[in-house]
């Protein structure tokens, strides 16, 4: 059964936050410092968010096609693994000089940020359709 999977407006709103957030933080970053450390750390926790958002949206996909016991370990399961990820990735730059961990962390608190402006995100992105189907409604909420 090969059929096309459209991605889910939330996650997608949820992953433009996250990197409208980077984007603004960057701006901000690059007025007060120049040291690449800082940007590269403020990246990888970009996609560090955006990869825990992806994840986090498929491990709850696929519990919802299961049964409730099982479905409650399948997403345990999968927290726990993208929490350890998340750490194994700090512990890494905590002992390296590659990127700076705290700039990290801000980038990975991108996540947050977008969760609260979601529902302004996607208003937008709604008023947005609406202008480019020429004023009809899109069927977007």
């Amino acid at each position: 059964m090969d059929r096309k999977r459209k991605i889910d407006p939330t996650l997608f709103d949820l992953c433009l936050g996250i990197f409208l957030y980077g984007v603004v933080f960057q701006a901000v970053l690059l007025f007060f410092s120049e040291n690449i450390s800082y940007s590269m750390g403020l990246w990888i926790g970009v996609l560090l968010a955006i990869a825990g958002a992806v994840h986090m949206w498929w491990s709850i996909d696929r519990g919802m096609d299961q049964a409730a016991k099982q479905a409650a370990k399948t997403v345990g399961t999968n927290n726990l693994l993208r929490y350890l990820v998340l750490v194994a990735v700090m512990l890494i730059l905590v002992y390296t000089d590659f990127a700076n961990p705290i700039f990290a962390f801000c980038g990975y608190m991108g996540m947050k940020i977008s969760a609260y402006l979601n529902p302004w995100l996607s208003k937008m992105r709604a008023k947005v359709l609406k202008l480019e189907n020429g004023g009809k409604d899109s069927g977007c909420a």
